[in-house]
């Protein structure tokens, strides 16, 4: 379980194709490699990795095909930023809202808005997760913990600040770019049980009566 608050930036330093299949083994360069340990979660771009080996400047993954199919992963390459961000400790602060890793579908960034030192941008969200989201609620976009200004059919706004705009991938992103989006999960888990309760059937229904 992560926060979604990023740790650091790191940058592909190698991508591999497996030779037993179609997954892929990735290098990636960031000082956070020496406190990082084999088998050990790390979320990279808002996605639930395992590391496979790790030294002081950076670390391994490997990246199943079905990750590949459902998130962003699949279009990096050597050179990329990423955002990463260790597991959460128990005896943390919990400064975002709770992040799985588990990706629910690739946004696309639509509109990107200068506004003084902030920057609005809208993305474009896959209908599986449209149905859980509601205006000031939270929603990861490439792991980062964010709160939804202004939501619209699909097209939900975020106004970034500008550490944010400094310290993760956002800040250099580009009209057009697929963003992976994960759900506040409190949201599923409220919707889920309800639906299963009989006290409402439709969990659509209900996350729109919510709005």
């Amino acid at each position: 379980m992560f926060t979604g608050l990023i740790e650091a930036v790191g940058r592909v330093e190698r991508v591999e194709v497996q030779t037993t299949g179609p997954g892929r083994v990735m290098r990636i360069g960031t000082p956070l490699g020496a406190e990082l340990r084999t088998g050990e979660s790390i979320s990279t771009n808002g996605v639930c990795l395992t590391v496979t080996a790790a030294d002081a400047s950076g670390f391994s993954v490997e990246v199943s095909p079905e990750t590949l199919r459902v998130t962003s992963l699949d279009a990096l390459e050597t050179g990329a930023a990423v955002n990463l961000e260790r597991a959460l400790r128990a005896d943390a602060r919990l400064g975002g809202h709770f992040v799985l890793g588990h990706v629910d579908g690739v946004g696309r960034i639509t509109a990107i808005t200068p506004e003084g030192t902030f920057t609005s941008i809208d993305i474009e969200c896959p209908a599986p997760v449209v149905r859980y989201l509601i205006p000031k609620g939270s929603i990861a976009i490439e792991g980062i913990s964010l709160t939804i200004a202004q939501l619209t059919g699909a097209r939900v706004r975020i106004q970034l600040v500008p550490f944010t705009l400094a310290h993760t991938t956002l800040g250099s992103s580009r009209v057009g770019d697929a963003v992976n989006v994960e759900a506040d999960v409190l949201g599923k888990y409220v919707a889920g049980l309800l639906a299963n309760s009989g006290v409402v059937t439709d969990a659509p229904k209900l996350m729109e009566h919510l709005r």
